[in-house]
């Protein structure tokens, strides 16, 4: 079984099969095409995507719909294509992908989801994008934590 070194974890053996493949890398980081999902229970939901390329390159993640139970795909047609997924209508999450949306940690004591951009992956091939929408409908700052409970009338 293959090892991937981690910043975080140390190294850890991982399934070939696993490895999800962005064929154009993500935006800023476009050399980098290999990513291993980590998933410990002591962390769930969370999702770590460790580089193969790059031990110091970890994005944080989770199920998009952790961040948002109603979210609504919209997957371009060139990310389809490039996921070699139907052109004709939008994939079905947890069916035809998994969508997971990057966290990112503001001072240490708030969190944001990218709900803009989040990253789909053809179940079948594990071939990835980030996904860029192409409207407005998102913000890539969802605020996410503890669910506030509304005050009785």
């Amino acid at each position: 079984m293959p090892l991937v070194e981690t910043k975080y974890f140390g190294t850890l053996p991982y399934r070939e099969e696993s490895i999800f493949d962005f064929p154009q890398g993500l935006p800023a980081f476009e050399d980098q095409r290999a990513f291993v999902p980590i998933e410990l229970p002591e962390h769930a939901p969370l999702i770590f995507l460790q580089s193969l390329a790059e031990k110091e390159l970890c994005f944080l993640s989770l199920p998009i719909l952790v961040a948002d139970l109603d979210y609504q795909l919209s997957v371009c047609r060139e990310d389809l294509e490039t996921l070699d997924l139907a052109t004709d209508r939008q994939p079905i999450l947890g069916g035809d992908v998994l969508v997971l949306t990057l966290i990112s940690l503001h001072d240490g004591f708030s969190a944001t989801a990218n709900l803009m951009a989040p990253i789909v992956v053809n179940l079948k091939n594990r071939r990835s994008v980030q996904a860029i929408r192409q409207d407005s409908v998102y913000s890539h700052q969802h605020p996410i934590g503890p669910r506030q409970r509304e005050e009785a009338c």
